[in-house]
């Protein structure tokens, strides 16, 4: 079941399906959020406070999204291709959405022993 991940400001309340976040890539006080749909969304919020927002509001449920590196969270579920040496993931929904996105190479590595 699809849980919902919900950042509020004093000026917005932004509500996102989780399973629609493809990833999240975060730089210094800001982080994008990269939907399915092709839509980016830009928050005020460092990448480790959305990390913190996932885990108190999905729990186990959000252990889709996983953090790699100092600067990405992924859906694994859009995860095909991880390729350390050239520091390249690919998310895909294998039909007409794909991102090439990159990633150190030991955080990748790391990912990559996750799978073998």
């Amino acid at each position: 079941m699809a849980g919902y991940l919900t950042i509020s400001n004093s000026k917005e309340l932004l509500r996102l399906p989780t399973d629609n976040i493809v990833y999240v890539a975060g730089g210094g006080d800001y982080s994008d959020i990269m939907m399915a749909d092709g839509k980016k969304r830009t928050v005020t919020c460092q990448l480790g406070q959305v990390e913190d927002m996932l885990s108190a509001q999905l729990g186990q449920n959000g252990s889709h999204l996983v953090r790699i590196g100092k600067s990405l969270i992924i859906n694994m579920n859009y995860l095909s291709y991880i390729n350390p040496s050239k520091k390249q993931i690919i998310l895909s929904d294998c039909k007409s959405l794909e991102f090439s996105l990159s990633a150190s190479r030991e955080a990748l590595t790391d990912l990559k022993i996750y799978f073998d």
